[in-house]
């Protein structure tokens, strides 16, 4: 199997130095399925181009295996493994450029961490869903896509296209970026791997996603294919994906004037303390914090007696460590440390742990979630685990108009996925007391203005018979 990529950055073979690999000798380096070759068929100051060339050993892939079932044995030597591009290559590629996958270049580090005219070449691979998955996979990342196909069979025209294809990808970009959008792609396009995926996988998903596959349209579909849709994993790494490359909403909101205050506060204290308030004011003794982020709402729940038994949930494990850290757990009283406990967890996925609590904090949690995973998010809350009091917070869309630097029909953060006025909040709050059994009532967080009402809106939900 083979990949070319070539520039006319000039001068163009400074490529070299961005690979770490001479264009003036061929480099050849043993693997487990294997060799790998990189050599330069071009390399002029006007033009250069490196090839990565992976010789695949079929006989040793397959040897010490035991018996295959029908047809196995013969698919085990006879596969399209040495000549279309697959995951091995994406691991070729991980061991061969691991060090401009990184992004580091001891002579041309300014280079390295510039956008440059660049195009990716894979003569031979194998498309599963033809050209409408290259594009969706490919054109959101700003690639140029060039397709070149044909049919099984001429003869047979109804036996349709054939999934092997030549595809070539152009853009200006950074050389570590083109590198991880083809390792992660590759097999995505394939919908194959080719060795057995665990959970070392995620990890390694994660660390070459990081920066652009939570903001990608497809990353359902890429984690899905990237894992073998293996539903456990597939599960576990869009959790930790929805929030781990999101910054914290803690800091996004503009300071709020208050005359009546001795100093100004947050609008992000001030939320966090009124719906501390609200959870106080139920008499609840076991309390959920879901989308704890760092854990700020989680210590003005620790520092009140009333609540003997507290829970804080989010995807982010990066977010969960700096939450432990905030509260200082290790240096906590062995009784007080008892009263709390940090689980990663989404909202997106029913979860036992949240059975069994008298209310639950949601702040400013909804809007990072696509629109269709909404009406989950409901069944999750309201239907399975059923908290008998909820405090749900959100902005309030109106009151952007209000923020000086916030342009005209931006959202407060990059990762809201949508921002609800006033009506629609209550709307959508309305209905899902409706379904599930609850009263809901409104309150405004935050500076009040006569035309655009408060920042945050607040929804505050209790089961009916409570409520009674």
């Amino acid at each position: 199997m083979l990949l070319t990529i070539s520039t006319t950055q000039q001068p163009a073979t400074d490529l070299g130095y961005l690979l770490h690999k001479n264009p003036a000798r061929l480099q050849t380096e043993e693997l487990s399925f294997g060799t790998g070759y990189v050599f330069y068929p071009e390399a002029s100051a006007e033009r250069c181009m490196a090839a990565l060339l992976i010789e695949i050993d079929p006989v040793a892939l397959v040897r010490g295996r035991g018996p295959a079932g029908e047809g196995g044995q013969l698919e085990q030597y006879v596969n399209d493994r040495p000549y279309a591009a697959n995951s091995f290559l994406s691991v070729a590629m991980g061991r061969m450029f691991a060090t401009a996958m990184s992004g580091r270049s001891k002579e041309r580090q300014e280079l390295a961490d510039t956008a440059i005219p660049l195009t990716a070449h894979l003569p031979v691979i194998a498309v599963r869903g033809g050209e409408d998955i290259v594009r969706r996979l490919f054109e959101p990342l700003g690639y140029t896509i060039e397709l070149q196909g044909s049919r099984l069979d001429e003869k047979f025209p109804e036996w349709g296209e054939s999934p092997y294809v030549a595809l070539t990808l152009s853009a200006t970009m950074r050389l570590q970026d083109l590198l991880t959008y083809l390792y992660v792609l590759i097999p995505v396009l394939d919908n194959e791997k080719h060795y057995w995926v665990a959970q070392d996988e995620i990890e390694k998903l994660l660390t070459r996603g990081e920066g652009w596959l939570p903001r990608h349209p497809e990353k359902d579909l890429i984690v899905s294919r990237y894992l073998k849709r293996q539903r456990n994993l597939t599960r576990e790494a869009l959790s930790r994906l929805l929030v781990d490359d999101t910054p914290s909403d803690e800091t996004e909101d503009a300071p709020a004037e208050s005359g009546a205050a001795e100093s100004t506060l947050s609008l992000h204290a001030q939320r966090l303390q009124t719906v501390l308030s609200v959870i106080k004011g139920t008499g609840a003794k076991r309390v959920l914090d879901l989308g704890c982020g760092e854990g700020k709402l989680l210590r003005l729940l620790l520092a009140e007696k009333q609540f003997e038994s507290i829970l804080g949930m989010d995807v982010s494990w990066r977010s969960l460590e700096t939450a432990k850290e905030r509260l200082r757990l290790g240096e906590l009283p062995e009784r007080q440390r008892g009263r709390i406990e940090l689980i990663q967890g989404s909202l997106t996925y029913r979860d036992q742990r949240l059975n069994g609590f008298e209310a639950a904090a949601i702040v400013e949690v909804i809007e990072h979630l696509d629109a269709a995973r909404l009406a989950t998010f409901e069944r999750i809350v309201f239907g399975f685990a059923r908290p008998k009091h909820v405090v749900l917070t959100t902005p309030n869309a109106e009151y952007n108009a209000v923020f000086e630097t916030l342009p005209a029909g931006e959202f407060r953060h990059g990762d809201h996925r949508f921002e609800w006025k006033r009506s629609e909040f209550e709307c959508w709050s309305n209905g899902v007391a409706e379904r599930f059994g609850y009263e809901v009532r409104f309150e405004p967080v935050g500076p009040l203005d006569a035309e655009r009402g408060a920042p945050t809106q607040m929804a505050v939900f209790a089961q009916k018979e409570i409520a009674a």
